[in-house]
Parts: C-alpha cells; structure tokens; sequence
C-alpha cells in the first residue's frame, strides 16, 4: 500500500558551515536563526509535515547542542501520533568510528535506523534551502513513473547553469546525463532540456526521493561519499531516475551573502518568499513572547519578531528578531538583528553608564550589517558595508563579501567605528 506513512524524510544536518561562519562559530548550520524569529531547520521540517510525512530524522554533526535543543523543544507530537522528529548524531560504532565524510555517508552510517523504520520510501533533505514544497506531488511523480530514484529540479538560465549541477530531462521526464556545474560551451549545449525556453537547463535542488531497495543497493555496495557528486551520476547508469520539476521560490542559504540577501527580500514590499500562508505554515519553537513596542519610530520595508522594543528609531529595509532592543537616535538600514535570548538588564534604556547593554545602544548608525544573537552595539557606534568581495577577521567583528558581522554575544564598546578607510 502506498501512502506517506511509507515515506521517511531525512534532513542533512550539514558540515562545518564554513561559508556561512562567524553565524555557524556556536552553533550548526541548520540552527541559524532566518526571518527574525525561526531557524533554517524550520523549512523542511515544515514542509515534511504540511505534506503529511511525519517520520523525519536530522542528522547532526558539528556544533549540534542549539540544534538538538531547538528539535526537542519545537517538535513533539502527540502519543496518539504514529510519527517522530529524531536526531541522528554522527557517532561510533562497530561499523565506523569517523565523522561524516559527506551527504551519501552521513546516511550510509545510519542504514540501521532507516531499516528499523521499515519504510520503503527515503526523502532526503537539505537542512539550508529556503523554499515552500509540497513533497506529496514528488511522491505522487515519483510513483505514477514508477521511478527507481527521483531528483527534484528547477529551471535555471543558462548564466545560473555553471554553478550548479544540472541534469538533462528527456521528453519522459526520465534524466538522462548529469554534469557538474558545467562550463564549456560544448558541455553545456549537450546538457539542454528546453530549447525554447530562457531557462533550458534544469539544476538539481538537492533533494532526492529513493526506493529503499535502490539506496540500500548504492549506500552497502559502494563508497560514494556525496549524493550530488557520485551517488546521482552513477544512479542514472544504473537505475530508472526521473526529475521531478519545480517552479517555485527556492533559494541555497549557504553563503554569508545569500543569508543576507534572502532575509532583506523577505523583509520587502514585494517578497518573493512569503512568510504568510494559512494553508502551509512555517513551524518553530513556541514562545511566550509580548507583541514588539514600538515607540515614535520610522518603519520601512522592515520584519519585526515578537518581544522586541524599538524607541524614537529610523529602520528601513531590515530584519529585527527576537526580543531585540534598538534605542533612541538610532539608525539601521539593510541590516539583520539576530536579537538575543534573553533581555538582560533591561530598563528603557536609562540603564547606568559603564553597564553592558543588549542590543542596540543610542544614536548608532548601522548599514549593510548582521548583529547577531546576544551582541551589545555601544552607544554612538558607526557601522557601514565594505565593497563587495572584502574578507577581514577583527576581534570584534568579521567581514564577508563585504558585509559587517558582529559575532554573537559580542561587545561593542560605545563610539565603535567600523567602516572602510
């Protein structure tokens, strides 16, 4: 019988993170905190079960603890509820006493939990892309074709082609050659799905939907480390592989840069991912939180989260998350607030001078920035972008491709002036 009870969702927990660090210093890289009050883990999480998949498992490697926390404390369903959101740490075993070495084998040294679930279907998942998918449709795709293996795809330009990996699609929607982020002319020619189209390629979006006879076979047969690498091009040779197309927003959180730009296009007028849907909800962890205080200030293009305090302060074009406090005579624009996980000494901003505040001090001028979690911005501080492509590693803050970021729990002494010379 085939219904999405038979369907396992497996979510890459990630490596070490290293495009998206100082953010992934404490904590992994699904735990990043996105729109002002979830974390990047929240996405497929959401969208396993809003498509009815609740046997889901994370797996976990490095800087996991917030990670872990956030899972227990977000996801549990009730006893009558046959489903499960597990962690799978990478450990040791009679089998393996190493870490990870890449998607394929992070999955291959949990073979005994994916068999004890007996499901004879494995969805895996990135823990880093933000998008809204219904994953029944690719299920439903992959069984009417009577797939082996199914990849998610998206059409992509022929300038977006050479940094991904792009599958070509027959007219059965049966792929048939996969070349990685392909550069010649020559390659890219022979890689053409749609001719008439302004996206002719197809990228793969990093998640795959396996017959569980098929991933047992590849996973105890071979040493393939990476899924997008090894596994999908040696499967095409082998096994029926289709692709399952997608034509909505998707986006790879996976640079300092992308974080950035994706949270500011969320926090605009006309967002091309909208936090808003009734019908697909994003889930976190619940928090009892007041609405956000907002006193004599100038709001623009903004993204508020809950528990927040803002007093006589011009934003535009930013993200404020949880229980931030931004004082009087500020300024913050294209800017990120992770905001903090406590309030600390709080008093409406009339706290004694020489007391380390949190947040966001008075009369700061803050542009192109990520102040992340639990940082203090000393009054009168002066933060401006670099261009584009810069890269510096301060004490007290790093730079990447240009853009400021405050390290979390960080202190800014007050006057802090961080700019280009």
């Amino acid at each position: 019988m085939k219904s999405y009870d038979n369907v396992m969702g497996v979510i890459m927990g990630g490596g070490q993170g290293t495009r998206l660090y100082p953010l992934t210093k404490e904590r992994a890289k699904p735990a990043v905190p996105i729109a002002g009050k979830y974390r990047l883990i929240d996405i497929p999480i959401s969208n396993c079960i809003n498509s009815g998949i609740f046997k889901i498992a994370v797996l976990t490697q490095f800087n996991s603890v917030s990670l872990h926390r956030h899972i227990s404390q977000a996801y549990n369903f009730d006893v009558f509820h046959t489903g499960w959101v597990q962690i799978w740490a990478a450990e040791q075993t009679p089998l393996a006493n190493d870490w990870y070495q890449g998607t394929a084998d992070a999955v291959r040294k949990q073979l005994i939990e994916i068999k004890s679930a007996r499901v004879p279907f494995v969805l895996i998942l990135a823990g880093d892309h933000l998008y809204r998918m219904d994953y029944s449709d690719m299920i439903h795709f992959h069984w009417d074709k009577q797939a082996d293996l199914t990849v998610a795809v998206q059409p992509v330009t022929r300038a977006e082609a050479p940094h991904l990996g792009i599958l070509k699609r027959d007219a059965e929607k049966m792929i048939t050659s996969f070349a990685e982020k392909p550069k010649d002319a020559q390659q890219l020619a022979q890689m053409i799905s749609q001719s008439d189209s302004d996206k002719p390629f197809y990228g793969s979006m990093g998640i795959y939907l396996f017959n569980i006879e098929v991933l047992l076979d590849i996973l105890e047969n071979t040493t393939a480390e990476d899924f997008g690498k090894h596994v999908i091009p040696e499967a095409i040779k082998k096994y029926d592989v289709f692709g399952y197309e997608y034509t909505g927003f998707w986006a790879d959180i996976g640079t300092i840069r992308a974080f950035f730009e994706t949270n500011l296009a969320i926090a605009s007028k006309n967002p091309p991912f909208s936090l808003i849907d009734e019908g697909w909800p994003i889930y976190t962890h619940p928090r009892f939180l007041p609405g956000s205080q907002i006193e004599n200030s100038y709001l623009e293009d903004t993204l508020i989260a809950e528990g927040c305090w803002i007093q006589n302060a011009d934003i535009r074009s930013a993200v404020v998350g949880l229980r931030s406090q931004v004082r009087a005579g500020t300024k913050i624009k294209r800017s990120i607030l992770m905001g903090a996980d406590y309030y600390g000494f709080f008093r409406r901003g009339n706290e004694p001078e020489g007391d380390r505040i949190l947040g966001i001090g008075r009369d700061c001028d803050i542009e192109g920035a990520i102040i992340d979690k639990n940082a203090s911005v000393g009054h009168g501080s002066v933060i401006r972008p670099f261009p584009a492509g810069t890269n510096i590693d301060h004490d007290l803050y790093v730079v990447r491709d240009g853009i400021v970021v405050i390290p979390k729990g960080t202190s800014l002494p007050e006057g802090t002036h961080i700019a280009p010379d």
